[in-house]
């Protein structure tokens, strides 16, 4: 049991240039928008969630600097060969899929419209149409 005084759980929160750019980048990643606050007809915030999977973010108050992103998400898929060509068939320059050395056996990085760097590993031993060994 985790103590009431424990952090318990951990969600990132992006600041973004175009919320609803990022929406839309990370729905091609399976992520579903959960919440959001509209202000002047427009998204300025958005809580997204696939799994046990989640992301906010926010419309920036200052350009983003794409260089200056410090922070790696990971992500974890069951099929990266079928994520990779979903994403490349929507125009998404997913990287080629490689070793993770060390660390996963495949993974592919993906850069969202912002400049954040996605990695995503294959869920070990959890890569679809592979029988087990």
């Amino acid at each position: 049991m985790i103590p009431a005084d424990a952090v318990s759980d951990l969600v990132p929160f992006a600041h973004v240039a175009d919320v609803d750019r990022s929406v839309a980048f990370y729905e091609r990643l399976g992520f579903e928008a959960a919440d959001a606050v509209v202000q002047e007809d427009r998204r300025v915030w958005a809580f997204l969630e696939r799994g046990d999977a989640r992301l906010m973010v926010a419309e920036a108050d200052a350009a983003v600097d794409p260089g200056a992103q410090a922070v790696l998400f990971f992500l974890y898929t069951r099929d990266l060969d079928g994520l990779r060509a979903r994403l490349v068939a929507h125009g998404v320059a997913a990287g080629e899929i490689t070793t993770g050395n060390p660390g996963p056996d495949r993974q592919m990085d993906v850069v969202d419209p912002d400049g954040y760097v996605l990695m995503v590993a294959e869920i070990e031993g959890e890569r679809v149409g592979v029988l087990p060994g």
